[in-house]
Protein backbone atom coordinates (compact mmCIF):
# COMPACT_ATOMS: atom_id res chain seq x y z
CA UNK A 1 0.00 0.00 0.00
CA UNK A 2 1.17 3.43 -0.50
CA UNK A 3 1.14 6.11 1.98
CA UNK A 4 -0.96 9.50 1.10
CA UNK A 5 1.91 10.97 0.79
CA UNK A 6 2.38 14.51 2.93
CA UNK A 7 -1.27 15.44 4.15
CA UNK A 8 -0.24 17.82 6.97
CA UNK A 9 -0.22 21.06 4.36
CA UNK A 10 -4.17 21.04 3.57
CA UNK A 11 -5.32 19.48 7.16
CA UNK A 12 -4.79 21.93 9.56
CA UNK A 13 -6.47 24.46 6.87
CA UNK A 14 -10.05 23.29 6.82
CA UNK A 15 -10.62 22.72 10.61
CA UNK A 16 -9.51 26.20 11.11
CA UNK A 17 -11.86 27.71 8.57
CA UNK A 18 -14.69 25.60 9.94
CA UNK A 19 -14.24 27.15 13.41
CA UNK A 20 -13.65 30.40 12.07
CA UNK A 21 -17.19 29.88 10.23
CA UNK A 22 -18.51 28.40 13.47
CA UNK A 23 -17.55 31.62 15.38
CA UNK A 24 -19.24 34.12 12.77
CA UNK A 25 -22.46 32.06 13.32
CA UNK A 26 -22.63 32.60 17.04
CA UNK A 27 -21.31 35.96 16.61
CA UNK A 28 -24.53 36.46 15.03
CA UNK A 29 -26.80 34.20 17.07
CA UNK A 30 -25.57 36.50 20.11
CA UNK A 31 -25.54 39.83 18.31
CA UNK A 32 -21.70 40.59 19.04
CA UNK A 33 -21.75 40.74 15.31
CA UNK A 34 -24.39 43.44 15.87
CA UNK A 35 -22.83 45.15 18.17
CA UNK A 36 -19.42 45.37 16.35
CA UNK A 37 -21.49 47.26 13.49
CA UNK A 38 -22.95 49.42 15.62
CA UNK A 39 -20.07 50.68 17.58
CA UNK A 40 -18.05 50.84 13.93
CA UNK A 41 -21.02 52.88 12.82
CA UNK A 42 -21.21 55.47 15.48
CA UNK A 43 -17.80 55.46 15.99
CA UNK A 44 -18.19 54.43 19.95
CA UNK A 45 -15.60 52.36 22.05
CA UNK A 46 -16.80 49.07 23.68
CA UNK A 47 -18.35 50.25 27.06
CA UNK A 48 -21.81 49.74 29.63
CA UNK A 49 -22.64 53.09 27.78
CA UNK A 50 -22.51 52.28 24.31
CA UNK A 51 -24.12 48.49 25.12
CA UNK A 52 -27.16 50.23 26.30
CA UNK A 53 -27.14 52.70 23.12
CA UNK A 54 -27.44 49.02 21.66
CA UNK A 55 -29.48 47.86 23.35
CA UNK A 56 -31.87 50.65 23.33
CA UNK A 57 -31.41 50.95 19.31
CA UNK A 58 -32.40 47.27 18.91
CA UNK A 59 -35.60 47.73 21.06
CA UNK A 60 -36.75 50.48 19.32
CA UNK A 61 -36.35 48.85 15.98
CA UNK A 62 -38.33 45.94 17.08
CA UNK A 63 -41.17 47.73 18.17
CA UNK A 64 -41.50 49.84 14.83
CA UNK A 65 -41.15 46.30 12.90
CA UNK A 66 -44.45 45.87 11.59
CA UNK A 67 -46.27 43.30 12.62
CA UNK A 68 -48.16 40.33 10.59
CA UNK A 69 -52.13 39.67 11.37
Amino acid sequence: MRSGGNRTTGSSVQPMRIWDNIVAVLKEVFDESAYERFLARTACTRSVESYREFLRERQNAVAHRPRCC
